[in-house]
């Protein structure tokens, strides 16, 4: 069976999960066609994201006529289908918080997809995030195209309003990558329609927790990976850490990542005199990100706003502690007292009491939690796994009623 993937932004930084994702459906057989909005430059550390980039085709590299010229020819092939569907797009403006235009361009790009689509043959289609790019994937359902799917995150699909349940509604299923995203999914939605919502969670490959441990140094260092944005927390951390030194406290921090908030706390870092003390990388390779978490006692994540962070998982399976807040779906993977330590959200005393906590902690007590880590993520989050459940998603029939209400079969899509 072939079907396509559709993402924004693809391949990316901080996506590798979708990479992952991908590679592990391949691995079952599946043949799997990639489509993306943009992502055709800038730089990439990895090497396997410069491969997928090759392998992408990009909906707005080429600018805004082919999109203007794909909408006409839709138009003209199926005229009924393509007012439908301008129908559809109109009614999401109403539900959004962005006004029709945007929902038009929607509609030319799900033009240019189709014919891609159906060039290719996919099956189906699954999108990452519902935010625009589900709404394009529905647009081209509507348009004639495959049967569609998509996996919800959050906190951005959650955040404003944006079509939620009628995306829902149309699709053939939807993934949650958390028990606590499904939850979000189900108050926003139909009830006849919950069952459609299933946790799929994002997944690492077995070699990824299988490589030689490493032991948890000695050294009073912690790592924080992820975007410098005001979601993740790192303002706070950095407020944390300067409290522990001032107290005496021993402390390495290292903020591995880059992101609109780093000139703020650069400033901060050398106004509080902690420049020997935090350091910011910049982005790094997945590689380094590993070497990071591996030189580290812990991995911190202070987080106002989550969905279910990948980077937990990923210091979980090379046995580091993680400590990071009662939010979204983070209490599905931290345990506290057995992986590590929970905080409320947003403080500064919780905070600075958990990071003197992890820098004082014998280290064979924190090997041990990084041992339980490894064996309960090794458990709940293998992308083999998670990908066969989608696999047996992509390729079963679907249920009655899930196909778009209103519409007859499409020529070639069931």
């Amino acid at each position: 069976m072939k079907i396509a993937y559709f993402v924004n932004d693809y391949p990316k930084v901080s996506h590798s999960f979708i990479r992952r994702e991908i590679r592990a459906v391949e691995q079952l057989g599946f043949e799997v066609q990639r489509i993306a909005l943009r992502g055709w430059s800038g730089p990439l550390p990895d090497a396997e994201d410069q491969d997928e980039r090759a392998r992408t085709c990009y909906v707005l590299r080429e600018g805004l006529w082919p999109l203007l010229l794909a909408a006409l020819r839709a138009l003209i092939a199926a005229p009924v289908r393509f007012l439908s569907a301008l129908r559809l797009a109109v009614s999401m403006a109403r539900e959004s918080d962005r006004p029709l235009p945007y929902h038009l361009v929607y509609l030319a790009e799900a033009c240019r997809i189709l014919r891609w689509l159906t060039e290719s043959r996919a099956g189906h289609v699954h999108a990452h995030f519902g935010t625009n790019s589900a709404e394009v994937v529905m647009l081209v359902r509507a348009l004639g195209g495959p049967p569609y799917s998509f996996t919800v995150h959050g906190p951005d699909e959650f955040a404003r309003p944006m079509g939620l349940p009628a995306k829902v509604g149309h699709a053939r299923f939807v993934a949650a990558v958390s028990n606590f995203t499904r939850s979000q999914l189900w108050q926003r939605c139909r009830h006849e329609d919950w069952s459609k919502v299933q946790v799929i969670h994002c997944g690492l490959e077995p070699a990824f927790a299988s490589r030689a441990a490493v032991s948890i140094p000695d050294a009073p260092r912690l790592v924080c990976v992820g975007r410098l944005c005001a979601a993740k927390g790192q303002l706070l951390l950095v407020e944390a850490a300067a409290r522990l030194i001032a107290a005496g406290t021993a402390l390495q921090l290292v903020l591995a990542g880059d992101g609109p908030l780093r000139p703020e706390l650069e400033a901060q870092i050398a106004a509080r005199g902690l420049s020997e003390h935090v350091h910011i990388t910049g982005w790094i390779s997945g590689d380094e990100v590993r070497e990071q978490i591996l030189a580290a006692r812990a991995l911190v994540l202070p987080s106002f706003a989550e969905g279910l962070p990948v980077v937990i998982m990923e210091a979980l399976a090379l046995r580091r502690p993680v400590l990071s807040t009662y939010i979204a779906g983070i209490p599905e993977l931290v345990i506290p007292g057995e992986n590590g330590w929970l905080i409320p959200a947003g403080s500064l005393d919780e905070l600075t009491r958990a990071l003197r906590v992890c820098v004082t902690t014998p280290v064979a007590q924190l090997q041990r939690m990084g041992d339980a880590g490894c064996e309960y993520v090794s458990a709940q989050h293998s992308a083999a796994t998670e990908a066969a459940k989608l696999a047996q998603l992509f390729a079963a029939d679907p249920e009655p009623g899930v196909r778009d209400p209103q519409r007859s079969p499409s020529p070639g899509y069931p």
